[in-house]
């Protein structure tokens, strides 16, 4: 393995000197790869140029062949959703994403309200890493779920101009532009790229229309001190897809539901802005310092077109991050050094909701000004040629001041303000067993804060509205795992069990109405899976071609220990299997085609475990020619060849029962064709 790789050759600071392993310089991925080989845990790159192969729409075609990843799209929009080992089990399609750290080019992403989707579009991006749980320690992202980094295509990696189109079934259509390049010095380089997307969608009611742009510039103002500015804009407007029976599902897929047409269940993304720079100053050979600074400003109107309760959602986030990066010998063994620390805190965000179209009769208010801190020290230590030991120790502080303000509810005002400080500690050793192939085992605690806006109820009555008194969701967590690779095969297997405290779900209310949901802290849960993955070149010809079977399988086992109510019950959400794999020939000219399939168990839909969506499978095939010069490419991307009716995911219900009475199914696409081109004019 190329352990000992310095902290100070972080991937995602873009303007960096060229890494070369035995003669060959690596390309941005591969020098991530090599840089998160530092990691004690299962942690993975995945190159977004393999992904554009096939049709690049949302995270569901990127983390496709991740295990221990769930990503699925709720509707076909933009809304996917995103669980890492179980993470955010129970959070619904159109809110938030919940129990992952999300960042763009290791700047954070998520604020005290969770995660926003609309940004987390595919376009100018040139890899993304997948840190499982606790490995996601370096960014000082401490949830159960840990973190998926973003990282942006520069002026280096992505040259010149770029043109890319897209179009298929239900209405989709994807242009992206883009123009990237480095100045005669050298010193500079800078990357734009504009999209614009729509899709009509395979369920009825479920269209998308957006636009957005991208940019990256990078400045080397002096040979120890460089900044980079990033900046992402994104605007949308979406349908939310209508939840269905099983029994809705197997007779049209496809349907809605009377209640959301006349609903108007709608809503847009007037402008979300994502502004942030880093700034690096190597300080000598072996140290250097990183500054980010990020200004975040998500506004969304929910159920913009009804007549009921349309909401405004306010939301603006400010992050600040230092980070301290030390590699040098201590005590005769190679030692490398972090300490980090990071801040998001809340501006002037809200949340309020009116009795109708006009925004005279305002109903209730929520008000956020929370924020969150992490302190980190982290170490890996070289105790010999083959073993490194990983220390690390966090120190998280978590505000929260949530207020609601009542307009037409005689109960007066709620809130809850606390500040509460926690220590997430983690240790680890990983041991190269041969070349190439290291085993880990490590074990840590993560600490994932409460999303504000779960602070309030969506209930129909002031008690279920009511600010609710919520508190960290906190889990140890034992993994052990292997990861390797060779001229044949590249994989990885990894073994955890969480034991989970406090852990934020959301479900029906009790008595209540459909739409009626909170969040709480449930009783202990374990959260425990197996991941693993393995890439095999299966067959290699005379003439350079070659197939490669990719495969990923998931075990998830997340239940309750005791609960009162549900015993040792599963919580509902997540399938327990889940297998893809893909066969794929690929000729030296550039000419690929591909079988690929995905197997998904039945998903528990109540907590009472009284009634499960089916299992499926479904398949798909892909071809396409890339240009051996990198010119230009055209593909063609077969989905769900069968016309399957399947659950893309769940909205965890209270209980059902046993009773398909309740809508809460989010249905899969059915056959879709899709095609593209690309072309550079460089």
């Amino acid at each position: 393995m190329a352990s000992g790789i310095a902290y100070a050759q972080e991937a995602t600071t873009q303007v960096e000197d060229t890494v070369v392993i035995k003669g060959k310089a690596l390309s941005t991925t591969e020098k991530a790869k090599v840089r998160l080989e530092n990691v004690t845990g299962n942690v993975s790159v995945v190159k977004n140029a393999d992904v554009e192969k096939g049709r690049s729409s949302t995270l569901e075609d990127v983390l496709a062949f991740e295990p221990g990843v769930f990503a699925q799209s709720t509707g076909g929009n933009d809304a996917v959703k995103i669980s890492i080992r179980g993470s955010g089990i129970a959070t619904a399609g159109g809110v938030f994403r919940e129990g992952t750290s999300f960042l763009f080019d290791g700047l954070a992403l998520t604020g005290s309200g969770g995660t926003p989707y609309e940004l987390l579009e595919m376009s100018g991006i040139d890899y993304t890493e997948v840190l499982r749980g606790a490995n996601a320690f370096q960014y000082g992202a401490l949830a159960l779920g840990g973190a998926l980094n973003l990282v942006t295509h520069s002026g280096r990696t992505s040259p010149g101009v770029f043109g890319r189109f897209e179009a298929g079934s239900f209405g989709w259509r994807k242009q992206q532009l883009s123009v990237g390049g480095v100045s005669e010095s050298g010193d500079n380089d800078y990357y734009v790229s504009v999209t614009n997307s729509e899709r009509r969608g395979y369920q009825k009611w479920t269209n998308v229309e957006a636009k957005g742009i991208v940019g990256n510039f990078g400045f080397r103002l002096t040979p120890q001190l460089e900044t980079r500015l990033y900046l992402r804009y994104r605007e949308e407007y979406h349908q939310n897809p209508a939840l269905l029976t099983i029994a809705q599902m197997k007779a049209d897929s496809s349907q809605t539901t009377p209640a959301t047409v006349s609903g108007r269940n709608d809503g847009t993304k007037p402008g979300s802005t994502f502004i942030g720079s880093k700034t690096t100053y190597t300080i000598d050979d072996i140290s250097k310092l990183e500054f980010g600074l990020v200004y975040h400003d998500y506004p969304q109107i929910l159920n913009i077109n009804s007549a009921a309760t349309p909401n405004f959602w306010t939301w603006r986030d400010i992050n600040a991050s230092l980070r301290y990066l030390r590699s040098e010998q201590l005590f005769g063994l190679q030692s490398e050094t972090a300490v980090s620390f990071t801040r998001t805190q809340a501006i002037n965000s809200s949340v309020k909701t009116y009795n109708g179209t006009t925004r005279a009769l305002k109903k209730y208010a929520t008000y956020d000004s929370s924020s969150d801190t992490v302190l980190a020290v982290g170490n890996e230590l070289q105790l010999n040629p083959r073993t490194w030991l990983s220390t690390g120790l966090s120190l998280v502080d978590v505000r929260r001041d949530v207020r609601t303000l009542y307009a037409d509810i005689p109960v007066g005002n709620a809130a809850t303000t606390y500040n509460h400080l926690d220590l997430a500690p983690r240790l680890g050793l990983r041991y190269e067993l041969a070349p190439k192939v290291v085993a880990f085992a490590n074990v840590s605690r993560s600490i994932d804060p409460p999303v504000t806006w779960g602070f309030t109820g969506s209930g129909t009555t002031s008690t279920q509205i009511g600010v609710k008194n919520l508190t960290e969701q906190k889990a140890n967590t034992v993994e052990i795992g292997v990861r390797g690779s060779n001229d044949t095969f590249s994989g990885s297997v990894a073994l955890y069990r969480s034991e989970v405290r406090n852990e934020l779900l959301t479900a029906q209310i009790p008595g209540g109405l459909p739409t009626d949901t909170e969040k709480r802290n449930a009783t202990p849960t374990v959260h425990q899976g197996l991941e693993a993955g393995l890439d095999a070149r299966v067959w290699k010809g005379k003439g350079g071609d070659n197939v490669v079977l990719r495969q990923a399988y998931t075990y998830n086992d997340f239940h309750y220990k005791n609960d009162p109510v549900y015993g040792a019950n599963e919580l509902p959400g997540l399938p327990k299997h889940v297998y893809t794999a893909e066969l794929q020939y690929q000729h030296p000219s550039g000419f690929y085609a591909g079988v690929n399939a995905r197997y998904s168990s039945k998903t528990w839909i109540d907590y009472a475990n009284s009634l499960a969506a089916p299992n499926y499978t479904i398949f798909g095939a892909k071809f396409g020619y890339e240009q051996p010069g990198g010119k230009w490419s055209l593909f063609l991307d077969l989905r769900n060849l069968t016309d399957k009716a399947y659950a893309s995911a769940i909205s965890p219900q209270y209980n059902l029962r046993g009773l398909d009475n309740t809508g809460a199914i989010y249905v899969g696409d059915g056959f879709g064709a899709f095609a593209g081109a690309t072309y550079r004019f460089n």
